[in-house]
């Protein structure tokens, strides 16, 4: 069992820069893979989403690959003095045949990285995917040890609660077997206050509390219930992601108390169930964090 949550980062050296790799992860319901690339190595977005994409079934996953210069900081920029003396020409030329000043304002002129851009331009995109796919893989190793790591912790907290609902469940059994005899007795005092003195025996009296039992029966209810357990406790035993089909179980579960819920007729029965039902959200939301 894994988590969708973790974080990895490694770093590579690439001529006079530090090349930094981050991957982190995040809860989704399908597999997202967002890639940060410097604007010049944008080519090696396909290559790195299938490197990433690999061990990952689930959850969003965000990838910000950077370089630093030597000393830590941030790499200089370069200013475009060819392009700018090129916009300078067309400016002109579209002057003339406007017959009318234009003038760009230094923003735009940022926006369209003529004056600057980072000096990662200098390095092809084939140079920095020999430095980038080492330091990508020993990144993404270490997001999924750290996936695995929380996994484990998750599915002790996840067993737990298991056996906590397993210990209502046999609660709840033992509960429901004193329905009909608890209903026998109140069916006879009403009669008694009423005036309506009926023999324990009477066949009608029967046939009552027979209907009565047959309708408050949860045993079915129950049996799935315990099979719904097991299979829950071998999933997380799994080595495959099992997020979807766990949370598909948690719901299978709630339909399994709420109807005990719906049939219980008995205050006691219906306490246990709230308190099952809550212990169940609280599996549905650690099941949220699981691949």
């Amino acid at each position: 069992m894994n988590s969708m949550t973790g974080f990895g980062a490694a770093s590579a050296s690439l001529k006079r820069c530090s090349l930094r790799v981050e991957i982190g992860g995040v809860n989704r319901k399908q597999t997202e893979i967002a890639i940060s690339l410097p604007r010049a190595w944008a080519e090696l977005e396909t290559r790195v989403r299938e490197v990433v994409a690999g061990p990952i079934s689930r959850g969003r996953v965000n990838v910000s690959i950077s370089l630093q210069s030597s000393s830590g900081g941030a790499i200089p920029l370069q200013l475009h003095a060819e392009k700018l003396a090129d916009l300078r020409m067309h400016l002109l030329s579209l002057a003339a045949s406007l017959e009318q000043p234009v003038q760009p304002t230094l923003d735009a002129l940022i926006r369209l990285g003529i004056i600057a851009e980072e000096s990662e331009a200098d390095i092809s995109a084939e140079e920095a995917w020999t430095a980038i796919q080492p330091a990508l893989e020993e990144a993404l190793q270490k997001f999924c040890s750290l996936r695995a790591t929380e996994g484990e912790n998750m599915k002790r907290d996840l067993l737990a609660r298991i056996d906590t609902l397993r210990q209502l469940r046999s609660e709840i059994k033992a509960q429901a077997a004193t329905v009909p005899a608890h209903y026998r007795e109140m069916l006879l005092k009403r009669l008694q206050e009423a005036d309506l003195p009926f023999p324990a025996d009477d066949e009608r009296i029967i046939k009552e509390i027979a209907l009565f039992a047959d309708r408050c029966d949860v045993s079915e209810e129950l049996t799935r219930l315990g099979s719904h357990l097991d299979q829950f406790c071998r999933l997380c035993d799994s080595a495959e992601p099992v997020g979807r089909t766990l949370d598909f179980l948690c719901q299978e579960i709630f339909r399994e108390l709420n109807t005990t819920g719906s049939k219980a007729n008995d205050a006691a029965l219906a306490q246990l169930v709230v308190t099952a039902k809550t212990e169940l959200e609280k599996i549905r939301e650690q099941v949220q964090n699981v691949e």
